[in-house]
C-alpha cells in the first residue's frame, strides 16, 4: 500500500491540515488504515503526527471529516510543547495507531482511570526523523501509562521495523540495553512537559514503570476492540466523525462526490512562529 499526504494551508496556522491518501484516494487515519500490517499481527501501522525534535502539538482530528491531522488549539491559539532542559521538542516520532480507541466509558481495572477518547498514542524510538502523516510499519516493545486529568493515557513504545536496531529490540529490557537512558528520559519528559504552562507534574500508573511487550499488546487489543464497538454503534460516538472511504458495510462510508469536495493539496512554506517556542525551561527536580 502506498500512502501519501495532502497538505492544506501553511503549517503553523489554524487552517493547516494534513490528509492521508492511499493510492491517491483520501482516507481516514483513524478508521481506514489497518492496525496490523501483516497477517501474523507482529507488524503494526503507525501514523506519525509529530516528528521528533519538533514542538507543534499536532493530532488526528477526531471530529472533522476523514480525520485530518491538525495542530491543537487552546483558547484560539496554536499549541506548542515547551522545551524542558535538556529536551528539545518531542523525543520520538509521536503518533497514533489507526483503528484503536481509548473508550472514555470504560475504567481500566489496573489504572483505575477511564480512557481518554483518543486513538492509542505511540512513541517510535528509531533513529530516523519522520514527517507528519507518514505511515510507519513498527513493532511493539512496551507501554507506559500516564494518568492525565483522571484519564488513562497509554503510551506504546515501538520501533520502525526498518531501523538498524530493530532486529535487536524485542521487548522493553532490550530498549534499556541498547538505548540506555531513553526510557528514563521518556518518563521524565511526560512527567514535566506541562510544568512551563503552569500545570503540575503528570502522574503515572505502575509507579512510572514501562510494562513489557505482552502487556502492551493486550492494551492494543483492548483498544482495537473498543474501536470496533465505536464503529458498530455499540459505544456512544459523541462528537467523533466515523467517516471513512473503505470499510465495507459502514453507513458512514464516503462516496466520490464527498471526496472530490476536499480542498486540493498545496505546497506552501510554513508560517513563521514566535521565537519563544525555542526557549528552554529549566525545571527544578528534572533529572539531567
Amino acid at each position: 500500500m502506498s500512502y501519501t499526504v495532502r497538505k492544506i494551508g501553511q503549517a503553523n496556522t489554524l487552517e493547516h491540515r494534513v490528509y492521508i491518501e492511499k493510492d491517491g484516494v483520501p482516507v481516514s487515519p483513524f478508521h481506514d488504515i489497518p492496525l496490523y500490517a501483516n497477517a501474523e499481527r507482529t507488524v503494526l501501522n503507525m501514523v506519525v503526527e509529530i516528528p521528533r525534535w519538533t514542538n507543534a502539538k499536532q493530532e488526528i482530528s477526531k471530529e472533522e471529516f476523514l480525520n485530518p491531522i491538525k495542530q491543537d488549539v487552546k483558547k484560539g491559539k496554536l499549541r506548542y510543547v515547551r522545551n524542558c532542559f535538556p529536551h528539545k521538542g518531542y523525543l520520538w516520532n509521536y503518533g497514533a495507531f489507526p483503528q484503536t480507541w481509548e473508550d472514555p466509558n470504560v475504567v481500566h481495572p489496573e489504572t483505575k482511570a477511564k480512557g481518554d477518547n483518543d486513538p492509542l498514542d505511540v512513541c517510535e524510538i528509531g533513529e530516523l526523523v519522520g514527517y507528519t502523516g507518514q505511515v510507519k510499519q513498527v513493532k511493539v516493545l512496551g507501554v507506559m501509562a500516564l494518568l492525565d486529568e483522571e484519564e488513562t493515557d497509554w503510551k506504546i513504545i515501538v520501533i520502525d521495523i526498518k531501523d538498524p536496531l530493530a532486529a535487536k529490540l524485542h521487548d522493553v529490557e532490550d530498549v534499556e540495553r541498547h538505548l540506555p537512558g531513553l526510557l528514563r528520559a521518556t518518563n521524565e519528559w511526560f512527567r514535566i512537559y506541562k510544568i512551563p504552562d503552569g500545570k503540575p507534574e503528570n502522574q503515572f500508573a505502575f509507579s512510572g514503570e514501562c510494562k513489557n511487550k505482552k502487556y502492551a499488546e493486550e492494551v492494543i487489543r483492548e483498544c482495537a476492540d473498543a474501536w470496533e464497538k465505536l464503529m458498530s454503534g455499540k459505544s456512544p460516538r459523541g462528537e467523533i466523525s466515523l467517516a471513512n472511504s473503505s470499510l465495507e458495510g459502514s453507513p458512514e462510508r464516503t462516496d466520490a462526490s464527498q471526496l472530490a469536495a476536499l480542498p486540493r493539496g498545496e505546497d506552501l512554506p510554513p508560517a513563521p512562529i514566535d521565537g519563544s517556542v525555542d526557549k528552554w525551561f529549566f525545571i527544578s527536580g528534572a533529572a539531567v
